[in-house]
């Protein structure tokens, strides 16, 4: 099998929901990393225009490729990136192997064998 890696840079208090829509779109799991910090293109300002870096979570997922492009716009659409401005990016890469996985094979061959949305 061949794998994507699919990294989502979110709101943290986006995470539970885009972890639930990933699941559903075939996700077998993830890895959240909390505490992150980002900056977009304008940099937030607040009270006496001192700079504003909300908590961001790094989650990432596993993919075999065939769904990893369906797994990819749940996210998007849930964290609805493309319609608000600084609420996270997501993005996939390949990965050239991978070690550990094999207890997941029957539940990614069983994915796999489902109408996908």
């Amino acid at each position: 099998m061949r794998f994507k890696l699919i990294v989502a840079l979110v709101e943290d208090e986006l995470s539970d929901d885009i972890l639930q829509a990933a699941r559903d779109a075939g996700a077998t799991g993830a890895t959240v990393i909390n505490n992150a910090r980002g900056e977009g293109l304008k940099k937030a300002r607040g009270i006496f225009g001192m700079e504003i870096t909300a908590q961001r979570d790094v989650l990432l997922f596993l993919a075999e490729e065939h769904i990893s492009r369906h797994i990819l716009q749940a996210i998007a659409d849930v964290g609805e990136f493309d319609e608000t401005s600084g609420t996270g990016i997501a993005f996939q890469i390949d990965v050239e192997d991978a070690l550990g996985v094999t207890h997941q094979i029957k539940s990614l061959s069983e994915t796999l064998n489902q109408p996908l949305g």
